[in-house]
This record gives C-alpha cells, sequence and structure tokens, in this order.
C-alpha cells in the first residue's frame, strides 16, 4: 500500500491552509512538512494497525497481519484453515469477547526481543503453520492463552526443607 499520496494530500491542504495566513504562515508550512511527514506516516500506520487488529479479531481464527517493507505497509490475510474433509473453508466459531486490558494497560502494541533455542523456534513455526497464522499472530494468542490460565491455576509451593514439592489447594 503507497503511503505517499495519502501525505502529498495532507501536505497540499497544509499549503491551501497557510496560503490564508499570508507569505509568513506559507514559508512557516512549507519548512514544518518534512517534519509533519514523519508524523503523519506513523499515525497511517498505527490507523491501519488497528484496523488489521480489529478485522483479526472478526475473523479469527483467520488473521490479517500488517507488514512494513521500504516504508511502505502491506497487509497479509491469513484465512482459517479449511476442513480437511470438505471443500468449502471450516466456517469459524464466533468470536469471543476480546480480553479486558488490566487497569493502566495500554492499547498500543510493542516490540520486544525474544530470543528462542532453535529447536523451541522450529516447534513454534511449525504450530502458527498448522493454525495457519503467523508466527507473531500465533505467539500472541499462546502468551494471551498462558496469562489466562495463570488466573484459573490454583497456588503452588515448594517446602523449604528436604526439597519435597506440595501442589494443590490448601484449607
Amino acid at each position: 500500500m503507497e503511503l505517499r499520496p495519502y501525505i502529498d494530500a495532507l501536505r497540499h491542504e497544509l499549503a491551501l491552509a497557510a496560503a490564508a495566513g499570508g507569505e509568513d504562515a506559507r514559508e512557516l508550512a512549507e519548512r514544518l512538512t518534512a517534519p509533519l511527514e514523519s508524523a503523519a506516516r506513523l499515525a497511517l500506520l498505527d490507523a491501519l494497525s488497528e484496523a488489521a487488529a480489529e478485522i483479526t479479531r472478526e475473523l479469527a481464527p483467520g488473521s490479517v497481519d500488517l507488514r512494513l517493507r521500504h516504508r511502505e505497509p502491506s497487509f497479509v490475510v491469513t484465512p482459517a484453515p479449511a476442513d480437511p474433509w470438505s471443500d468449502q473453508p471450516a466456517t469459524p466459531a464466533p468470536p469471543g469477547p476480546p480480553p479486558a486490558p488490566a487497569p493502566g494497560e495500554d492499547e498500543a502494541t510493542v516490540r520486544i526481543s525474544l530470543r528462542l533455542p532453535e529447536h523451541l523456534k522450529t516447534r513454534v513455526e511449525q504450530a502458527a503453520a498448522a493454525a495457519g497464522v503467523s508466527i507473531n499472530t500465533w505467539l500472541i494468542r499462546a502468551a494471551a492463552a498462558a496469562a489466562d490460565d495463570d488466573h484459573a491455576r490454583p497456588a503452588t509451593g515448594t517446602a523449604s526443607s528436604g526439597g519435597q514439592r506440595f501442589t494443590g489447594w490448601v484449607r
């Protein structure tokens, strides 16, 4: 997807608005267009990323990923896996409500660096391919499921003497 036409349209609108303010305003607008291009690009990418996330929630178990290559975004659509016994795509189960963000949690996405042993990376790639989703989408779903599972898991403890381990509920 080419962002240049949208950036150029924004630049044109800024020039038209500045022209109404006189020569000084027009010169200021010309000096501001270069720094504003980066901000406009980032705002457009944020909007596209949010749209892809919203579409993914509706397509589950299919997904839409936004990828950036050479400063230009592109969408990668991964349909739901097909039913092996039918020529028709599988009918997705209705998606449940998205998990509520924790108090103070921001909806913005963040980038992290994750180091995996080679054998685990291979297993993650295979699992993502089997699910018909990108590795990123698969890891996000696995992390969300594990985080949700932690809240439902009973408390476990380790005895301080003898190295014995106790698991279960205490009354």
